[in-house]
């Protein structure tokens, strides 16, 4: 009776923030009707494949169920599939040593394997439809995974049945919060969001902002060595997400460590723009955005000459603006690191299938709805996507069907923390690098300045990783083709994010290189050797010998900058949900 009073108290408020016109006006957003009707199209053209193709299905089923029936009676029976290594989702020991929830773990993964295999086997479909298809199947096998349900989830069960279904009350409690802290959207919390605060436990590397313009406050770490290399080190992050990932906390900030090693220090924080920057295009970014931070960096430091790092899209940004600064004969930037950044996007990966002209059009017509900016949310859902197990239903186990609080996690928060875009940068950005390829083709043009990454002479170090779904390693090595220096590239273990923050410290992971770039990655890998731990010390020897001499080291201030406010400074602080 509970169970059904708070269940109906979740769907009214649902149904509030739905009336209320939430909910999308587009049938099809994703724009898949299209490519499923390919699909349809050429199953149907070869019905004897698809009678082999069921026959081989339940070829699966017989096996299972042969092994199930061995196992009743006692004898041996080796499973007719496993989950992958990196699949959490069965991890409990009931999902193999009780037979019931094996059948169910196998039988799900049975059925998803033939599923896949007959989306990427059907001859004659487009390449861009059985990637949309596959994607798209996959979140819905992910959705109905009997993980994901009270019945069929051994360790939900067991919590049910001990607890007298309290578990379920507290879920539904939790559900009603996340769906009345996203008027009827369904915002699930990672983790406990009041367990932190920028500036607090988070982004606490000491500096000041000294300089700031519409788009950008830029932040110089106090220097914690007497001296330091002559030329400062300029920072670049993705306007996507903050910056304080690379200052989580102390023993996992990028920004404490390279501060350490005797750098000026200096870090771009994104303005989370509004509808009175809807106009900011990827001109504007470039010119307020990077040139403006180095014009800044020179008055603060008296050097006019700097190193860059751009990590994702803002080493896309630093990509091109290197080129428009080598069209321009501007010499100031003597090297760039890129921490998975894509030139190239002819492989970025699933997020893929998320650009095309339908699709385009459909977050056009959201962002001018939303005051001519992208919602933070819409990002936030997109990114989860690609890792829809880990960071959507995980969570709904935990939180809804387990009934507990999510818990502390510093990276889950600066996950949460997304931040708005402007809707001409973004869809520039859409089109110009996801559709058209243009910078990589040489057809960019910012300010009217044709883009040549080719007239790129300085040092170049390409930082991927092995595992990463946003800028898929295959994808940034495209890179060495580009640039007309030289250049080094590594790989790093683990993804997107772990990849690239990982302290010497914490003894994890590894990391490839190779002395010579071949025409393909995996003519790459052949002659790649493996150094456990982190790449951070390699790197930091690579650009120290880019850096000049020692000096003494410069405090934010000494310059012709006056401080404006202590780091991390207030553009940071601004949260999407809070406008």
């Amino acid at each position: 009776m509970e169970a059904a009073r708070r269940s109906q108290a979740v769907l009214a408020e649902f149904m509030k923030g739905h009336t209320a016109g939430n909910a999308s006006n587009t049938a099809d957003p994703a724009n898949l009707g299209p490519a499923m009707t390919e699909l349809s199209s050429h199953l149907a053209a070869d019905p004897g494949r698809m009678i082999e193709a069921g026959f081989n299905l339940w070829q699966g089923y017989l096996n299972l169920w042969t092994a199930t029936a061995r196992r009743a009676v006692g004898e041996p029976a080796a499973p007719v599939i496993e989950p992958e290594p990196s699949d959490r989702r069965f991890r409990h020991p009931q999902w193999t040593d009780n037979p019931a929830f094996d059948f169910i773990k196998q039988f799900y993964l049975i059925t998803g394997r033939w599923v896949h295999e007959q989306v990427r086997s059907v001859p004659g479909l487009a390449e861009a439809d059985r990637k949309k298809i596959d994607f798209y199947l996959g979140q819905f096998l992910d959705a109905v995974a009997p993980s994901n349900f009270v019945m069929t989830n051994p360790e939900v069960l067991q919590e049910t049945i001990e607890s007298n279904g309290q578990n379920l009350i507290r879920g539904l409690d939790n559900l009603a919060a996340d769906l009345e802290r996203g008027q009827g959207r369904l915002a699930i919390r990672m983790t406990d969001l009041d367990a932190f605060e920028i500036g607090r436990n988070l982004a606490t590397a000491p500096g000041k902002v000294v300089f700031q313009n519409d788009i950008i406050q830029l932040i110089q770490y106090t220097p914690t060595t007497e001296k330091v290399h002559k030329r400062p080190l300029l920072i670049v992050p993705p306007w996507i997400n903050k910056f304080y990932i690379l200052d989580l906390k102390p023993e996992n900030s990028f920004v404490r460590w390279v501060v350490a090693q005797g750098y000026t220090v200096f870090v771009v924080s994104w303005v989370n723009p509004d509808a009175r920057l809807a106009e900011k295009a990827f001109d504007d970014y470039m010119r307020e955005g990077i040139l403006a931070a180095v014009s800044a960096v020179e008055q603060a430091t008296g050097v006019a000459e700097v190193n860059a790092i751009g990590y994702c899209i803002g080493g896309t940004l630093l990509g091109a603006t290197l080129a428009y600064m080598a069209a321009k004969k501007d010499r100031r930037i003597k090297s760039a690191t890129f921490f998975a950044a894509q030139m190239d996007f002819t492989e970025a990966g699933d997020l893929k299938v998320f650009i095309d002209d339908g699709q385009i059009a459909n977050l056009k017509q959201m962002m001018e709805q939303s005051g001519g900016v992208l919602d933070a949310d819409a990002m936030f859902a997109t990114f989860n996507l690609l890792r829809a197990n880990d960071l959507i239903w995980s969570f709904v186990i935990n939180n809804y069907l387990m009934g507990k609080p999510p818990r502390p996690f510093d990276l889950l928060y600066w996950n949460s923390d997304q931040t708005r875009m402007p809707a001409k940068l973004h869809l520039y950005y859409l089109r110009e690098c996801y559709q058209e390829n243009s910078l990589a083709r040489g057809a960019m043009v910012l300010e009217g300045t044709p883009l040549d990454l080719a007239k790129v002479k300085i040092p170049v170090y390409l930082q991927s990783s092995r595992d990463d779904h946003i800028a898929p390693a295959r994808s940034v090595y495209k890179a060495t083709r580009l640039f007309g220096g030289p250049v080094t590239f590594i790989v790093a273990g683990s993804g997107h994010i772990a990849g690239v923050v990982n302290p010497p410290a914490a003894n994890k992971y590894q990391y490839w290189t190779a002395e010579h770039l071949p025409d393909d990655l995996d003519a790459w890998w052949d002659g790649a050797a493996e150094h456990p731990g982190s790449w951070w010390p390699a790197w930091q020897g690579w650009l120290a010998a880019k850096s000049g001499p020692m000096v003494p080291a410069r405090q934010p201030g000494d310059g012709r900058l006056e401080p404006i406010e202590d780091a991390p400074g207030s553009y940071v602080k601004v949260r999407s949900d809070q406008g």
